[in-house]
């Protein structure tokens, strides 16, 4: 099984190229670039660098969202004409779940966040947990699926659960220093390596979709926002 897997959602453009369970090649960029200047080069680099034939492709994964919102359309364009053209379907994966993927079998809760500006942020809670199927392998499970809260619910959640926590992704900066002050439980936060969306992250729960028959034609694929945009909140202000 050959998966494609990209993702467009945060301030991270990355593609992965997975067949099975071995990691052929990643290709992560977080610089000064919009996502369309990136996307299909780095998809055009990794189809050179490792001679893919497209035909060989079963499936292109992709982070369904929430995130970004041109991130998330232009990840969706890019997967949607892919699928198109080679007649496969997409495995749409929840960004959060995706990120949570990057600290694979730790003991302790993993907190995603996303700056989602107006003083929210993308998140759910998740722990991993060894499958009875597989002995040596885990399992991600939701505690708290993916949804757009305040810092400080966010924070109230976690310290329900009296446990450590991991925060990651590029809500980590953005209040870090409030989350010190929320906090009444062991927390850290993931190092560089671990704590922004990476494309094999989502390429592992991909193949667990696929197996399952959790895909969807390329037509009928739509991005998952959580919440409107600034266009449509001030339209609705407007109409108010």
């Amino acid at each position: 099984m050959k998966i494609i897997a990209i993702d467009s959602s945060g301030l991270v453009a990355s593609v992965a190229v997975v067949e099975d369970d071995i990691l052929i090649a990643e290709y992560n960029v977080q610089y000064k670039k919009t996502h369309s200047q990136t996307l299909l080069p780095m998809l055009d680099e990794l189809k050179k660098m490792v001679d893919l034939d497209l035909k060989t492709v079963d499936a292109i994964a992709l982070a369904k969202g929430p995130g970004s919102f041109t991130g998330l359309r232009i990840g969706s364009a890019t997967a949607k004409g892919l699928g198109f053209a080679l007649e496969i379907p997409l495995i749409e994966i929840p960004t959060l779940d995706g990120m949570a993927c990057c600290l694979y079998g730790t003991d302790k809760l993993i907190c995603p966040i996303m700056d989602a500006r107006r003083n929210q942020v993308y998140t759910g809670i998740y722990e991993f947990k060894k499958t009875q199927k597989e002995p040596s392998a885990y399992e991600l499970t939701r505690l708290l699926p993916q949804c757009a809260v305040s810092i400080e619910e966010i924070a109230e959640r976690c310290n329900a659960y009296d446990r450590e926590v991991i925060f990651l992704g590029d809500g980590v900066p953005v209040f870090a220093k409030r989350l010190a002050e929320l906090m009444h439980v062991p927390y850290g936060f993931a190092p560089a390596h671990m704590n922004r969306q990476r494309a094999a992250a989502f390429a592992f729960l991909a193949i667990q979709y696929f197996k399952e028959g959790n895909y969807v034609a390329a037509k009928d694929h739509a991005p998952e926002y959580l919440r409107l945009s600034q266009a449509e909140r001030e339209k609705a202000e407007k109409c108010c």
